[in-house]
């Protein structure tokens, strides 16, 4: 049960930003830029790396709403989202992507763990420093946004179908929401 009120029963991070307005701008710019913006990372890998960060923070609704994003982004290889969820060490063929995954990982455990090895790892596999840069921001946005959700308790769809309909927003034309009044989310990139 949530711990405090969402306008209209909307679930996770929507009810935050619907209940409280007056953040609802800066928290989608940010969200824009980190996930939408210029970047040598795609779309699809940044989505993955948002599911697995939310997915080691057990946020349910943040972890199924990216994944799902990024198996729309993903197209015919979007099994690799459900393998990396798996086993981000050994879920994704590139070691590019793995390398930068374990970074994420790092970054979600804690301020100061991302160590000169993990980064020369990452740059060995072919990762350039904005790649590094973007995965650590990635990973720190979505913790600050997976811990501003979840410790409200809030509520979270169970039927994947509605992950996928979400993911298929965000991936196509961004999340508007179902109501007119409705915030755009954070994770709205139309």
């Amino acid at each position: 049960m949530a711990h405090t009120t969402s306008p209209g029963g909307t679930p996770g991070i929507v009810g935050q930003i619907f209940a409280h307005r007056e953040s609802e701008e800066a928290l989608n710019t940010l969200a824009q830029v980190v996930m939408c913006g210029p970047s040598p990372l795609t779309r699809a890998e940044r989505e993955l790396i948002a599911a697995v960060v939310s997915a080691g923070n057990d946020s349910y609704f943040c972890t199924n709403t990216h994944a799902a994003a990024a198996r729309h982004l993903f197209g015919d290889r979007a099994g690799v989202v459900d393998a990396v969820l798996t086993d981000p060490g050994t879920g994704h063929p590139e070691e590019r992507l793995r390398a930068l995954l374990a970074i994420a990982a790092k970054v979600r455990r804690g301020g100061c763990s991302v160590t000169p090895d993990d980064v020369a790892r990452a740059r060995a596999a072919g990762a350039d420093d904005r790649e590094v840069h973007d995965t650590v921001l990635i990973a720190a946005m979505l913790c600050m946004f997976n811990r501003y959700v979840d410790n409200f308790g809030p509520w979270a769809p169970r039927d994947p179908s509605v992950y996928q309909e979400i993911g298929a927003r965000i991936a196509t034309t961004g999340d508007r929401g179902q109501y007119p009044d409705e915030p755009v989310v954070v994770y709205a990139y139309g």
